[in-house]
């Protein structure tokens, strides 16, 4: 294998500011964290390199091994051992990073490979939204009549379907893609808001109207997943979903 290129300052320079520009631009409100390039020594951050190297040649990005992003790490880092930088900035930090094992259907990776699929969009199961512009939640609550928008519970009441646990009411996404914000809020309790997982977008009475992860068809029948994949090949004119960003 290869050893990967040890990139300069001018080569960092560059390439962190094409992560600050998509930052900026796609992802800074949806709370996906930016790491520092430098720490207070002055040295490169762990996890910034790490999104240099996954980024290189965007928006023509490549499956790394997580041997190849730790032998980069470790011409700036010579002590490293375990690199857990590529991980932690998709399901953590909110950076659309792939890894095997994980709940994705957009491209294939393998155990042990990492890849940067895009910067134009945060994780899908990223959890870390930016709260802001909520209005005033007691309000909020107040235009539901206190209940729950997904089951009807009412708040501090017991739960219509679990009897001995009382009603929590919780800030809510319509829309689990965009920020939690004034206008793409609804009241849940908290076993609706636990059990959701992101994995619905709801309109305002608390009715599911969208998909918001794609993974849900993994576990439908089969007549189901042929009739989505039929829609679906039709929509797209049969186009090879791995020649398609």
């Amino acid at each position: 294998m290869k050893k990967p290129k040890k990139l300069n300052k001018q080569e960092i320079k560059k390439a962190y500011e094409l992560l600050s520009n998509y930052y900026e631009k796609f992802l800074k409100d949806y709370g996906v964290q930016l790491p520092k390039l430098k720490n207070a020594k002055g040295k490169y951050t762990k996890d910034a390199l790490a999104l240099i190297f996954l980024s290189q040649n965007y928006p023509k990005t490549k499956k790394v091994t997580k041997t190849e992003l730790t032998q980069f790490i470790r011409q700036y880092y010579p002590d490293v051992n375990d690199v857990q930088q590529a991980r932690h900035l998709g399901a953590q930090k909110g950076w659309y990073i792939l890894a095997a094992g994980r709940d994705n259907v957009v491209a294939k990776v393998k155990q042990g490979e990492y890849f940067l699929y895009s910067l134009e969009e945060p994780y899908p199961q990223h959890h870390g939204h930016r709260i802001s512009d909520t209005k005033d939640w007691e309000q909020i609550k107040k235009e539901y009549n206190y209940r729950c928008a997904t089951c009807g519970s009412k708040e501090n009441k017991p739960n219509l379907h679990w009897p001995v646990t009382i009603t929590k009411l919780q800030k809510s996404h319509m829309n689990p893609l965009k920020p939690l914000k004034m206008g793409n809020i609804i009241p849940q309790c908290q076993k609706c808001n636990r059990g959701d997982k992101n994995r619905w977008v709801y309109d305002e009475r608390g009715r599911v109207i969208k998909l918001a992860k794609p993974g849900i068809i993994r576990g439908c029948d089969e007549k189901i997943k042929w009739s989505v994949y039929r829609i679906l090949y039709n929509e797209f004119n049969g186009v090879n979903p791995n020649d398609k960003k």
